[in-house]
């Protein structure tokens, strides 16, 4: 019968921590707890806290996870994963995979019926996801998979929040986004956003190459990506004084994946009477992008919305803000939701859709971007 108790875990392990190579945060403790992203700006606008860290859900209607932590601590770099998660008791990790949803033949269907609908109306992109169930025995401490995830990262990007805040008690979000929503320094802001994406086949270094030479000339990727940096430039114009946008996106590869890219950079527009936009207040705006929900915004939020079980908090957002308004978001993808149990977590992937997409690629395209998960649970 499979246990139902938690392992141990240190002293020091986090509650929040989101790990970059231009710099890490992690954090422990409540000190208070918000579900609301304009009630956490004003209380960051006000110096009522020092910072707020935590997730928001893809479906802006449904309540945030935000916290002010008891204590911060920020590293230059990436975390390095406590030894307990490594080589101690910590590190056991038996994963299976309990199901899917929704099948693969139904994923299919609904790719299929989603194109249609782009081809017949005014609806230009839509993301459509699946999940993945799985079960662990023993139950295991998400933090753990939070150290598989860095440590397998090539860039060592991870993160983990805590999303009892918005009555997922125990829950919490783990993944390894390689996509900035929005990162604020002072008055610089940027933008990574990733859409357009192929597989790698890492052994063979000649195909590798190729399929990201395809990637990069593919004329249905290159109008997904468009949508997004479209997006992006369009929010953040009004509060820079300057915006580079390159006229063309880079490759950018993970372990599992090729992806198109635009460094999106600029300067923020501030006065004495006119602060700029804090990190959360920028996240708050831009997402979902149409790398994870679509185009238009709001008829393809309703098709996911109708078509798909919950997201909860994947293709939301993960990240900080401190009371300076600096801070960092990524795009919650390559990640899952682990219960409070430490028994079950669920996991996602989505592809975007236009109208030259074919149904099988598009779930071929899913099931690469499961491996950041799944080689993370050794599945």
């Amino acid at each position: 019968m499979p246990s139902s108790r938690l392992p141990s875990r240190p002293s020091s392990a986090p509650d929040f921590l989101l790990s970059r190579t231009s710099g890490s945060v992690r954090t422990q403790g409540v000190e208070r707890t918000f579900t609301d992203v304009r009630e956490a700006s004003a209380a960051l606008t006000r110096g009522e806290v020092e910072m707020v860290v935590g997730a928001l859900p893809f479906n802006k209607a449904e309540p945030a996870a935000l916290t002010v932590p008891a204590s911060i601590i920020r590293e230059p770099g990436i975390l390095n994963p406590h030894p307990y998660y490594r080589e101690g008791p910590g590190a056991v990790l038996h994963a299976r995979v309990a199901g899917f949803d929704p099948s693969p033949d139904e994923h299919l269907r609904r790719v299929a019926l989603a194109v249609d609908e782009i081809r017949r109306t005014a609806l230009e992109k839509v993301v459509l996801a699946r999940a993945v169930d799985i079960a662990f025995d023993p139950p295991v401490d998400p933090r753990l998979v939070a150290a598989r995830l860095i440590d397998l990262a090539a860039s060592g990007d991870g993160f983990i929040a805590d999303l009892s805040p918005a009555g997922r008690d125990g829950h919490f979000l783990v993944g390894s986004s390689p996509e900035v929503l929005v990162k604020r320094q002072g008055v610089r802001v940027s933008s990574y956003p990733l859409a357009g994406s192929a597989a790698r086949k890492i052994d063979d270094p000649v195909a590798d190459a190729a399929a990201g030479e395809r990637l990069a000339s593919s004329a249905k990727d290159l109008e997904e990506h468009r949508f997004v940096v479209e997006h992006i430039r369009d929010i953040l114009a009004p509060f820079c004084t300057e915006l580079t946008v390159p006229a063309r996106p880079i490759l950018e590869k993970t372990n599992e994946m090729w992806h198109l890219a635009t460094p999106i950079a600029g300067i923020l527009r501030e006065s004495p009477t006119t602060p700029a936009p804090s990190a959360l207040e920028l996240a708050e705006m831009l997402y979902p992008t149409p790398a994870v929900c679509g185009t238009p915004q709001d008829a393809a939020a309703k098709m996911i919305l109708q078509t798909e079980s919950d997201r909860g908090f994947y293709a939301g957002a993960v990240g900080y803000t401190d009371a300076s308004g600096d801070g960092e978001y990524m795009v919650a993808i390559r990640c899952a939701e682990v219960n409070g149990a430490g028994n079950q977590a669920r996991a996602w992937a989505g592809g975007g859709l236009v109208a030259s997409s074919d149904p099988q690629s598009e779930l071929d395209e899913t099931t690469a971007k499961l491996r950041t998960i799944s080689r993370a649970l050794s599945l």
